[in-house]
């Protein structure tokens, strides 16, 4: 785009510094100057659209990258959330297991031990049954517990990593905002980038057919005067003489 602007700024400066026609407003300025900058803007206005156009055509590959993250981050989420689940359920099956073999273990031992006892250590045989039902009793509710300890931290972990996914929900919403934005602002450089050329473009052709009629005057009025005077044709920049019968 800056070559754009570059190209009137040359334009403008070739007007200004244009040598005057005698006797009027206008001026002579290089046809062949004037055309290659012209032919530079009509080449630098495709690229600048394009460039605008490549912003717009990537909003769909960018959404559907994030699409693609967030589906991949919440499958993963879950499927972790499930794996530590069934972990804490084995881990806390286990742990009754364990505890439940354990107070059988000990009630057969003490009911072996109550066999071959007499009757007079009958009494020590209940009281050893009961301190293993409460020790029984006790590793249950550890067993139990820690199962459901377990099975808090598995529910916990999963709502967390689920929750990640309202990240990726509102990294969604920003990409789509930030391609939004920037096809928005595209559209509008584009229009005022169009606005501006147009009139650029419209002052230069005002002045150019300005300049042109003002030419036209000029040798109209010299036409007549050189056939008389024997005047010397007129200089335009560049060296050539400019005959103003024959142009």
């Amino acid at each position: 785009m800056y070559k754009v602007f570059e190209a009137i700024d040359e334009l403008v400066t070739i007007l200004e510094e244009a040598r005057g026609v005698p006797m009027t407003s206008g001026c002579v300025v290089p046809r062949g100057d004037v055309l290659e900058l012209l032919d530079e803007v009509r080449d630098a206005l495709p690229a600048e659209v394009d460039d605008a156009q490549d912003v717009l055509d990537r909003k769909d590959e960018i959404v559907g990258g994030a699409e693609h993250a967030a589906e991949a981050m919440l499958s993963k989420a879950r499927l972790d959330a499930e794996t530590m689940l069934a972990d804490a359920r084995a881990e806390a099956e286990r742990l009754v297991a364990d505890a439940t073999a354990t107070a059988d273990r000990l009630i057969a031992d003490a009911q072996d031990e109550a066999d071959r006892t007499s009757a007079a250590a009958r009494a020590e045989y209940e009281d050893v049954v009961g301190r293993s039902r409460d020790e029984a009793d006790r590793m249950i509710q550890a067993g139990r517990e820690s199962y459901e300890r377990s099975v808090e931290e598995g529910r916990y972990e999963q709502g967390r990593l689920v929750s990640q996914t309202e990240v990726v929900q509102a990294a969604r919403a920003e990409s789509t905002r930030i391609l939004d934005a920037a096809a928005a602002e595209a559209a509008r450089q584009k229009a005022d980038c169009d606005a501006y050329v147009d009139d650029k473009l419209g002052e230069f052709e005002d002045l150019l057919s300005h300049t042109l009629r003002s030419v036209s005057k000029g040798r109209l009025h010299l036409r007549g005067g050189a056939a008389f005077t024997g005047a010397p044709a007129a200089v335009v920049p560049g060296g050539a003489p400019f005959d103003y019968e024959g142009a």
